[in-house]
């Protein structure tokens, strides 16, 4: 998809993906290793002062609750990820490595626990706001090329946590793809120590955007 012109207006009834309608809290009911692959092409859009910056999501990872020791429910609920259980269509943002933030959609019935890692995009609009939040990216293909540039570009942070993406007037909205996206990948999550095996990761093949897949390396301790 290429990217729209910085030079269109930017008004909220502009249709970016197959419309400015937000999905349905229906559609993200589901759980998570049944939606991940199918928000891919999907479209999250952030209006702020600064402009609207698009979105459209090329990289995602499923993580479930109690039966998945990768997620942050793994453990039940805590004040951190209390946004999990809550209900569908809601942004669960979290701080981590001391410096990074990175979002996810939650989804599944309430009580729940479950969401889908946004890990990579492509930004199809607001290009001179997103090259302003990312001032290191040497290609428009890395602004939001792995989680934490996506928040970045898109300049979401703890203020997003508990955002409803389906409500028309959040400023944040996932929108629907404009179809299917193309083929396809799967394969193991990034980073992960525990359940590293589980092919929850889904990426549309051979797109630019995709980030570069790293295994765990466990953390070197000094002394014994």
């Amino acid at each position: 998809m290429r990217a729209m012109p910085d030079s269109e207006p930017i008004g909220s009834d502009q249709t970016i993906g197959s419309g400015h309608v937000p999905v349905e809290p229906a559609w993200l009911t589901r759980p998570a290793l049944e939606l991940a692959p199918d928000i891919l092409g999907a479209v999250l859009v952030s209006s702020s002062r600064e402009g609207t910056v698009a979105v459209r999501i090329t990289e995602v990872e499923a993580y479930e609750g109690a039966d998945d020791p990768g997620s942050h429910a793994f453990r039940g609920r805590t004040r951190r990820n209390e946004v999990m259980f809550g209900r569908a269509g809601h942004l669960y943002v979290y701080f981590t490595y001391g410096m990074h933030w990175c979002a996810n959609v939650v989804c599944g019935p309430a009580g729940e626990a479950s969401a889908v890692l946004l890990r990579a995009g492509e930004v199809i609009r607001g290009l001179a706001v997103a090259r302003s939040r990312r001032p290191s990216a040497r290609t428009d293909n890395e602004l939001a090329r792995g989680p934490a540039r996506l928040a970045s570009t898109l300049a979401l942070g703890p203020a997003h946590n508990g955002l409803d993406l389906c409500a028309p007037d959040s400023g944040l909205a996932l929108q629907p793809a404009d179809g299917p996206p193309g083929r396809i990948s799967t394969g193991p999550r990034v980073g992960l120590a525990r359940a590293a095996d589980r092919p929850w990761r889904h990426w549309i093949t051979g797109d630019p955007t995709v980030s570069q897949y790293r295994p765990h390396t466990p953390r070197r301790r000094e002394g014994l």
